[in-house]
């Protein structure tokens, strides 16, 4: 399958792994551009640029194909050398980056000096908009479907990419609810040039994530996510769990909500054990509608395969059927 996707970033096929703190890593990174799609490692998932440029070579020794680096620019409580993390992508030789949450302006003069392609990840066509004007050379286009932060807009893919199709001049990925053949052929046939997927890469053999999670996540039906921080106005889509309720339960309360009440209950290494240790009530993990999509735990290889051949068949019988009859 070509699309302009394919041949920016120079893959097989219009697939792109997206970056997901704790579980972009070498081995899933690697399994994702092995099997012809995009891997990209999570900048922020090592805990300094040290450590990145190391995981960088760790998965250059376990593939020759193309690969990516996530940099999620949001406020943290303990700062983050971003400049440095953003230094050590570059120093490494990598060639495509994935930017998320705040604007990237400040680091594309440094990543467009390297020659570096660099995808963002935008929850609404006006943000998407303004990453094409600023430089970025392609964007992801996350519906409200998706895992992590969906925004404030609550608007679906159905709409949003007919409209990036519409506006856009830049190549778009189409992310949130994406998991299957059938998704990859209504995205491409919507305009976009390939589709971001999260959460179905975090159900694969090579997914760094304990065996009892990912088959949670296999049981789950499309019912099973939860959206927190809504009080907060910053909206995070994660997996319906007890912790997940509980924190409903305090947003829910009358008056402002404080996030000092909330965090003992969603602290990032909580998510990070729970993923290692397999305890689901042990904190929260971001995931996404498509979990109702999800039935097996296959290889990267086995689900990139699948999801592509699928697409053709539709493309080719379904749909050329339909418009032959």
């Amino acid at each position: 399958m070509r699309t302009r996707i394919t041949d920016m970033l120079g893959i097989r096929h219009p697939i792109v792994q997206g970056g997901m703190q704790w579980v972009g890593v070498a081995e899933l990174a690697a399994a994702v551009s092995n099997a012809g799609g995009l891997g990209i490692l999570t900048g922020l998932t090592q805990p300094s640029p040290e450590a990145l440029v190391r995981e960088i070579d760790r998965c250059r020794d376990m593939t020759d194909q193309p690969f990516a680096v996530n940099l999620t620019i949001l406020p943290t409580i303990k700062p983050v050398p971003y400049q440095e993390y953003a230094q050590a992508i570059v120093d490494s030789g990598i060639k495509i980056v994935e930017t998320a949450g705040r604007n990237p302006e400040p680091f594309l003069p440094l990543f467009k000096e390297a020659g570096i392609k660099v995808i963002h990840k935008c929850t609404s066509i006006r943000h998407s908009l303004k990453a094409e004007r600023i430089g970025c050379d392609m964007v992801s286009v996350d519906g409200f479907e998706c895992a992590g932060h969906p925004g404030e807009d609550d608007v679906t893919n159905m709409i949003l990419l007919p409209l990036a199709a519409k506006r856009l001049n830049i190549p778009f990925l189409a992310s949130g609810g994406l998991g299957d053949g059938r998704g990859l052929a209504a995205a491409l046939a919507m305009g976009a040039d390939g589709i971001n997927m999260g959460t179905r890469f975090m159900v694969t053999r090579e997914a760094p994530i304990h065996e009892k999670v990912k088959q949670r996540m296999v049981d789950a039906s499309e019912l099973d996510t939860a959206l927190i921080y809504r009080s907060l106005r910053n909206t995070a889509r994660v997996f319906k769990n007890g912790v997940a309720e509980r924190v409903l339960e305090i947003e829910e309360q009358p008056g402002e909500t404080r996030f000092e009440d909330i965090q003992p209950l969603v602290a990032g290494v909580k998510g990070r054990e729970l993923f290692a240790e397999g305890d689901l009530e042990n904190g929260i993990w971001s995931a996404g509608m498509v979990v109702g999509l999800i039935d097996d735990i296959p290889s990267c290889e086995e689900l990139i395969t699948r999801i592509v051949a699928e697409a053709q068949a539709i493309i080719r019988q379904r749909l050329d059927g339909i418009v032959a009859a």
